[in-house]
């Protein structure tokens, strides 16, 4: 007994001597100084280091500091971005005409009429020429024809299969793959510092809600664009959305406010565009006083890489954008000047 309970004592005695280093030894991480530090994140990375780029850098950062007089809560960090010609090409022609060109050549068989039936016949005949000719009025019947007698799902399967295998005549790229690069790192900058980023398109918004989400990282519900009138009924006890041949709301000019207040509920604080069509979306939200507001504009000016293109253009025609944007304060993107690069790899 006298022999043990001293024994215990040492025993105790050397466990409390070494259990310091052992917490230190078990709990922390041995340094290595020879280990270097992670590189950063660059944001941005296909923008080049021009005015442009650090003009939005700025204004996000002062915008997300808090204790800034610029800084804007969360729940206010609103972006709005056009869609063609500001996120992904608009040349020869409209993606959306592309795909309902070639729906017109799937459904032909189950409309021989549609053989001498103008625009119809000139669609089937292949000729463009006189398409484009007949302006605004000719296309109406061919989206009519190609958008509607279709269920929503019906329809939204119909686009998946499309943009999955359809490609741009000029490039031989799928269009979902003719993005910008240097947009898509926008959209991801502005998300990581806590901005709500949504779509405002004057295409159609049934034809983008199946896939922007996969490629932009935009959900369906902060996606909004022109549409069409649509039923419901029960067909069998199941409940059925179906789309008619029957136009509801063109999301494009003064629509696009409009479109905003009814869908988002408040005025965003980014907008950007490419085209005159974006003109009223940007007067209206750097319009406003309170927080800092940023305009940007897209300027088609690469004919390498891409198209040049603006006041001369049928197709995302900018000028009254180019006139009105040093007044208004506007931030201009050079595309061939500002990206390094335009599609992704």
């Amino acid at each position: 007994m006298f022999i043990y309970k001293p024994l215990m004592q040492r025993i105790k005695n050397f466990i409390l001597i070494l259990l310091p280093g052992l917490i230190l030894l078990l709990g922390c991480k041995q340094i290595n100084h020879t280990e270097s530090s992670p590189t950063p994140k660059e944001n941005m990375p296909s923008w080049s280091n021009e005015s442009a780029k650090r003009s939005i850098i700025e204004f996000v950062e002062k915008t997300c500091l808090e204790g800034s007089k610029d800084f804007i809560p969360q729940r206010d960090r609103i972006a709005v971005l056009d869609n063609d010609g500001t996120l992904w090409c608009e040349q020869p022609v409209y993606v959306q005409l592309a795909f309902a060109i070639d729906r017109v050549r799937q459904l032909a068989p189950e409309h021989p009429e549609w053989q001498k039936k103008e625009p119809f016949a000139s669609v089937l005949k292949g000729d463009m020429h006189a398409l484009a000719a007949g302006g605004t009025k000719s296309l109406m019947p061919i989206i009519a024809a190609t958008h509607a007698g279709i269920t929503a799902e019906g329809f939204e399967q119909v686009v998946r299969q499309w943009v999955d295998t359809a490609r741009h005549r000029g490039t031989g790229r799928r269009y979902v793959d003719m993005v910008y690069q240097p947009m898509l790192e926008l959209l991801e900058y502005l998300r990581d510092n806590g901005y709500a980023t949504y779509i405002v398109s004057g295409g159609g918004a049934d034809f983008m809600r199946p896939w922007v989400e996969g490629k932009y990282g935009i959900p369906p519900d902060q996606v909004i664009g022109s549409t069409g009138e649509i039923t419901y009924e029960e067909v069998n006890g199941m409940p059925q959305i179906t789309k008619i041949p029957q136009l509801n709301f063109v999301d494009d000019g003064p629509g696009k406010p409009i479109a905003i207040y009814r869908h988002i509920g408040k005025r965003p604080v980014i907008a950007v565009g490419n085209s005159d069509g974006d003109y009223e979306m940007l007067k209206y939200t750097t319009s406003s006083g309170g927080y800092p507001r940023l305009g940007v504009l897209i300027h088609h000016t690469d004919g390498g890489r891409e198209y040049a293109y603006d006041s001369l253009s049928s197709i995302g025609r900018l000028k009254r954008g180019l006139t009105d944007a040093m007044p208004n304060n506007w931030l201009v993107v050079d595309m061939n000047k500002d990206w390094t690069k335009i599609f992704p790899d």
